[in-house]
């Protein structure tokens, strides 16, 4: 009994009521149920923003940290496995989840699954007999045969996964950023087996996505890495005195300061003297050539001191 329990089948419930809530709000019409389709993935894409924006925040957390992990990775690059185990230390250390941004993505994934259970089974068929189409789609409920209908739906379902990738890859390392760009060229091969509803699902879920990175890319700017922080923090605030030096440090300054002008002060007085013996040697010129020795110059006279109160 614990066997034949199907994980899936609460989810899978949970889609076929919010399809049929959605139907029954805007009416049966030609292509109402299509419509339900595109309101039940922005309802799930709704129901999981908070954990994706949680995702976004731990991503661009992560990537704060990337010179320094860039730097362990340098450090230990002769060794793969200390290198693994210093930066999972890291990590831990920072309190920081690798997989934290691809918990979003995760979570899709048992919707996915669901809807594509739902468009099977036999009651959802029985549900939209009355009208299966979707405008060129004649069934939502079976696999495409129209060769050139086929086309337009992986053309833009191709399309819509490349920038949905691009805008959320814009950040990542350049290999991560190749598989991304590639997955969609992969995913062609199992997308033209899927039901026409599947693809509308697919195809509505990177239009969101590209909605989405681009509103979270004005609401959390791109984060600055960890160094240039700390090096931005060191410096002081607008209005308050610069950090105090370190004693050792301050005394070194203090004992170069001196040394300098010691040395600034004989070069003064060293100039001086020069100076003054070229302005002795010149007077000696000047007065041997009247053939007598130049005369001393007079001293200065001292003042005397006054004994007694003034009257």
């Amino acid at each position: 009994m614990f066997f034949a329990f199907n994980p899936i089948q609460p989810i899978k419930d949970a889609c076929q009521w919010t399809l049929e809530f959605w139907h029954d709000l805007i009416g049966n019409f030609d292509g109402s149920w299509g419509w339900s389709i595109i309101l039940l993935t922005f309802t799930v894409r709704i129901f999981i923003l908070p954990l994706t924006f949680k995702g976004v925040k731990s991503m661009q957390r992560l990537q704060s940290f990337q010179p320094e992990i860039k730097k362990i990775q340098e450090r230990y690059k002769d060794d793969k496995q200390r290198m693994n185990q210093e930066v999972m230390a890291f990590y831990q250390r920072e309190k920081v989840n690798p997989l934290g941004s691809c918990l979003p993505l995760v979570l899709q994934i048992p919707f996915f699954i669901a809807l594509f259970q739902l468009l099977r089974s036999p009651q959802f068929k029985a549900d939209i007999a009355d009208n299966p189409g979707f405008y060129p789609i004649h069934d939502l409920a079976d696999k495409v045969t129209d060769p050139v209908l086929l086309g337009v739906l992986i053309v833009l379902y191709v399309g819509t996964q490349l920038a949905a990738s691009l805008v959320t890859a814009i950040s990542a390392d350049p290999t991560q950023r190749r598989i991304m760009l590639a997955l969609p060229f992969v995913f062609v091969i199992f997308i033209v087996n899927f039901q026409a509803g599947l693809i509308v699902y697919w195809i509505t879920t990177n239009i969101w996505t590209i909605g989405q990175q681009l509103m979270v890319k004005k609401l959390y700017p791109k984060p600055v890495p960890a160094a240039a922080t700390a090096e931005a923090g060191s410096a002081p605030a607008r209005g308050k005195p610069p950090p105090a030096e370190p004693v050792g440090a301050a005394a070194l300054t203090d004992g170069k300061a001196k040394d300098d002008g010691k040395t600034k002060t004989k070069a003064k007085a060293k100039s001086r003297g020069d100076d003054g013996g070229k302005g002795a040697g010149k007077a000696a010129t000047t007065a041997g050539g009247n053939g007598a020795p130049a005369k001393p110059p007079p001293s200065p006279r001292k003042k005397k001191k006054r004994s007694g109160r003034r009257r």
